[in-house]
């Protein structure tokens, strides 16, 4: 088997720009609806928004590498990191880690990158490893790297990267291509940039991570402000096609077929992002037309429902739902659901025990 790498005009990609160039024009367009959204939420508002979108972001990323976080964890230190009050005091040292690499990303993303900038988001990442030799610097070991399979009877070798040997000069030439890329269309250098880094693979754990970390990076800089981007949420929701489209693109350095698809992926969580967002503005005015219309029973539970997010409680909210949130009586929670209708916070469909209730945001906007 023949890497990209192993080609004699590695790492000079190839690609299509007139399959871009639709992808490209709707980037910018959606980039500038979302801006003037951004144009309508307080100060407030756009603290909340920040801090829901970067610890969903660093969940996400992290699970896409099978590692899951305590989400109330990751979103303390990521307020922490931002000076507020966090609201626990126990994170581990993998939620601090992640979160502190997202700051780092979010507020230094017009910072040329560097060997040290990307060192330094390795030892975020791996804060509290100890199973790793190299830590905050490239791979040393002189087996090869290789992405395998899990069989365990027969492995298959997705993809195996350079040797350690040529660490220092392939990112010395990754670094340089990618300070001087600036002029390329924002999707195309997102990309390249995110491929391109993974196929060197330069740490022996994170390359993942602190690839996508790098494609937002790419983004920030053409926006000239932080992305706000769900890419690693929409990546997650269907990690095997990401996987397989980059297993596609490591043998050859023709990869049209990886900026296509990588480019709908960003314009999918651009989308996402616009609708947490308007969500959120929906939540607000919510809020403010039932302020002190609600006894403590209710305020918990449509708290509660608002942190599912835009999506809601899978099939509704249930009355028994309902009760366990609250933890109050059968006949309490009905007479709290039916003031909740009338009141226009919720939502009712069907009936008896198939009956459920959802957030009523479109009143709530009114």
């Amino acid at each position: 088997m023949t890497w990209n790498w192993q080609k004699s005009d590695w790492p000079h990609f190839r690609w299509d720009k007139a399959a871009l160039e639709e992808l490209e024009a709707r980037f910018l367009h959606q980039s500038g609806i979302l801006l003037g959204t951004l144009k309508h939420m307080n100060d407030e508002q756009k603290q909340g928004l920040t801090i829901e979108l970067i610890s969903t972001e660093a969940m996400k990323t992290s699970e896409i590498e099978g590692e899951l976080l305590n989400r109330e964890s990751v979103q303390s230190s990521i307020r922490r990191n931002f000076g507020l009050a966090p609201t626990q005091t126990k994170t581990s040292p993998a939620e601090q880690g992640i979160a502190d690499m997202m700051i780092d990303l979010y507020q230094n993303f017009d910072h040329a990158l560097s060997h040290e900038a990307l060192h330094a988001w390795h030892k975020m990442l791996t804060m509290g490893r100890r199973d790793l030799r190299d830590i905050g610097t490239y791979r040393t070991q002189e087996e090869p790297m290789q992405v395998v399979s899990s069989s365990l009877h027969e492995p298959e070798v997705h993809f195996e990267a350079p040797p350690s040997a040529q660490m220092n000069a392939e990112m010395d030439q990754f670094i340089d291509w990618f300070n001087h890329s600036n002029k390329l269309p924002a999707l195309t250098r997102c990309g390249l940039a995110h491929l391109y880094f993974v196929c060197i693979h330069p740490y022996e754990d994170g390359n993942g991570r602190i690839g996508r970390a790098i494609a937002e990076k790419a983004l920030s800089q053409t926006l000239k402000q932080p992305t706000l981007l769900a890419l690693s949420q929409t990546i997650q929701k269907n990690r095997k096609a990401y996987y397989r489209h980059l297993e596609i693109n490591n043998k050859e350095l023709t990869v049209t077929d990886w900026l296509v698809y990588f480019a709908q992926t960003i314009l999918e969580a651009q989308e996402t992002s616009q609708t947490l967002i308007e969500f959120l503005l929906a939540k607000t005015r919510l809020y403010d037309r039932l302020r002190d219309q609600l006894n403590p029973r209710q305020a918990k539970a449509i708290a509660r429902m608002f942190r599912e997010g835009p999506d809601g409680f899978t099939g509704g909210l249930s009355a028994e739902n309902y009760i366990t949130i609250t933890d109050t009586t059968r006949a309490t929670a009905t007479r709290d659901l039916k003031d909740l209708v009338e009141k226009g916070a919720l939502k009712r469909t069907g009936e008896l025990r198939y009956t459920r209730y959802w957030l009523n945001i479109e009143e709530g906007s009114r």
